[in-house]
């Protein structure tokens, strides 16, 4: 009996390795090619994206908050399925996309605000934030800019701001009429 459940053992072993030599499929770290986006059923380029971290510019902002908006943009940059991959600033996988871009993204104002004020009175004490965002290429030709404000004006701790920051900016990028080729139709200036 012993030698009949050794050889059910083997033989299962034997038809599992088979199964999984015989499937198609995509190894552990792989990732899957890219999906066309166009709706004719011609393969568009799928760009990939790589956030760097927020430059405070000339303002004393604080480092919650610079870190606070680089994570929302990260998390509303994937939730667009816009990009083939987001990655974060320094992640070495980056450079095998050969369709990548950099978002640099610049505080230009910051109005810090009172939570307390906006409960009591919800007429002062909003947080605001302007940035300036930027798509570029990897040889550094913008293919996309916007100043973008996020704030929080009633309900809310100061640092939802970054999020609704980061939301706009991910908004802003996905209504654009940025071809996504890499070209420029025309550098998109303005305010949302």
């Amino acid at each position: 009996m012993k030698t009949n459940k050794c050889n059910l053992s083997i033989a299962c072993g034997i038809a599992l390795v088979v199964v999984i030599l015989a499937l198609p499929g995509r190894l552990h770290g792989q990732t899957a090619a890219a999906k066309p986006s166009g709706g004719n059923g011609t393969s568009a380029t799928r760009w990939s994206v790589q956030v760097d971290q927020v430059d405070p510019g000339s303002l004393d902002l604080a480092y919650s908050f610079q870190i606070a908006i680089y994570e929302n943009l990260v998390e509303e940059l994937k939730k667009t399925n816009q990009f083939q991959q987001v990655f974060r600033d320094g992640d070495t996988r980056a450079g095998e996309f050969p369709n990548l871009l950099v978002l640099k993204t610049t505080v230009e104002k910051y109005t810090q605000g009172s939570e307390t004020r906006r409960a009591v009175t919800t007429v002062s004490g909003a947080t605001k934030l302007t940035v300036r965002s930027q798509l570029l290429t990897r040889e550094g030709k913008v293919v996309f800019e916007r100043t973008v404000n996020g704030d929080v004006r009633f309900f809310g701790s100061n640092l939802r701001a970054t999020h609704n920051l980061a939301h706009n900016i991910a908004k802003t990028i996905k209504a654009s009429s940025w071809s996504g080729s890499g070209q420029p139709i025309a550098i998109l200036t303005g305010q949302l």
